[in-house]
């Protein structure tokens, strides 16, 4: 069974930097997908990025360019590097594998997920 564990999420102030990780229990190299997703209370699951096995990237349009993925395959662990943070980017978010080819942001086709980690973003 794949575990992830997220961690880095807290409290910062807008327009704040914050890095989340998420330390997974596979080896890479099985997975083919690791992907960021948020979901504020009473929405749905959004998908943030996601990086492939080939680090080719994906980012939703309303991150990109303030938001990366970098991936260490040698320590198993996925991060987000959050830039220019606002409040109404408050929510939980999780990492997620999966271990399908394709690279995708779509929440449903994730395998394993992670228990999520709160960020809170004050003004």
């Amino acid at each position: 069974q794949v575990q992830l564990v997220e961690s880095g999420g807290g409290s910062v102030q807008s327009g704040d930097s914050l890095t989340l990780s998420c330390k997974i229990s596979e080896d890479s190299g099985k997975l083919f997908s690791w992907g960021w997703f948020r979901q504020a209370p009473g929405k749905e699951r959004e998908g943030v990025a996601a990086i492939d096995h080939f680090h080719s990237t994906m980012y939703a349009d309303s991150w990109e360019g303030r938001f990366t993925i970098p991936r260490d395959n040698a320590k198993n662990t996925l991060y987000i590097q959050m830039k220019s943070l606002t409040p109404e980017e408050t929510t939980t978010y999780y990492c997620a594998v999966k271990d399908t080819f394709g690279i995708t942001r779509a929440h449903q086709l994730y395998h394993y997920w992670g228990q999520g980690t709160q960020v809170t973003v004050s003004s």
